[in-house]
């Protein structure tokens, strides 16, 4: 039974714990949610179908930057509550299929590329719309999804158990730009030269403009991600590699890639 007896003073030993508990409850970030899906077509058409629907770890975005209001990307996803339509996350994106499309080989032949976008994960059922800039430039929706947060599909088991580590941190992954580097090709004999490799990249990419100006903005991370064998594929040269990440060289038939 509650005593008044018990606010005397300056602190309340039972009230405090109640109201710490509370606000930790409060300031936890929400699960991330990510959306994979198959895009496919050709030069004339493209379609979008639904694959997987995975629950990953706390959301490490801005709570308070949902909105994308720069405008940038080629595509945009978009989250709505599907009840009341009320907009709770947007981000512009590339897509390689966006490059693929322009291509003489889609001209030709239908392929497939697998994609993913992420969103902090919603209370209750939403709808995912991707949108495609038209002739124009303004974005029109390309495909929608309907995603529930609770439903039986998602994917819940616990992510794999890969060794992320710091390459350059200044500051939480909230408040800063968050780069994750991936490196294949690399045994588990290699792991201290990848490590090495990685901090190499770091340190060039932030010695020219404008990320040296920006430094302090960013997180680097690197992934532990050792491979069967040494090195990558390069189909020119017939050179073909059992790596973790199946990373090659010629994508699209072009030695730029």
């Amino acid at each position: 039974m509650f005593s008044p007896r018990a606010c005397e003073g300056d602190t309340n030993p039972v009230l405090i714990p109640f109201l710490l508990a509370a606000a930790a409850a409060a300031a936890a970030p929400p699960a991330a949610m990510r959306l994979d899906y198959f895009h496919t077509g050709d030069a004339r058409e493209e379609r979008f179908a639904l694959d997987a629907v995975v629950r990953e770890g706390p959301w490490p975005g801005p709570p308070d930057r949902r909105l994308d209001d720069t405008g940038l990307g080629r595509y945009q996803f978009e989250v709505r509550d599907a009840k009341s339509g009320e907009p709770l996350y947007s981000r512009g994106f590339a897509s390689i299929y966006g490059e693929w499309e322009t291509t003489p080989e889609a001209r030709d032949r239908a392929r497939g590329f697998q994609e993913s976008v992420r969103f902090p994960e919603p209370e209750a059922l939403v709808t995912v719309t991707i949108k495609k800039r038209d002739a124009r430039g303004v974005f029109q929706p390309a495909w929608s999804v309907t995603v529930d947060p609770a439903g039986p599909a998602v994917d819940r088991r616990p992510p794999p158990a890969i060794k992320v580590w710091a390459v350059m941190k200044n500051g939480e992954p909230a408040d800063k730009v968050d780069l994750l580097l991936l490196g294949d090709g690399y045994t588990v004999a290699e792991m201290d030269k990848w490590h090495r490799d990685a901090k190499r990249l770091a340190d060039t990419l932030f010695a020219v403009s404008p990320f040296r100006e920006h430094r302090a903005r960013f997180n680097v991370w690197a992934a532990d991600t050792p491979s069967e064998e040494s090195g990558v594929s390069r189909p020119s040269d017939g050179v073909y590699r059992r790596t973790a990440l199946g990373t090659t060289y010629d994508a699209f038939g072009s030695e730029r890639y």
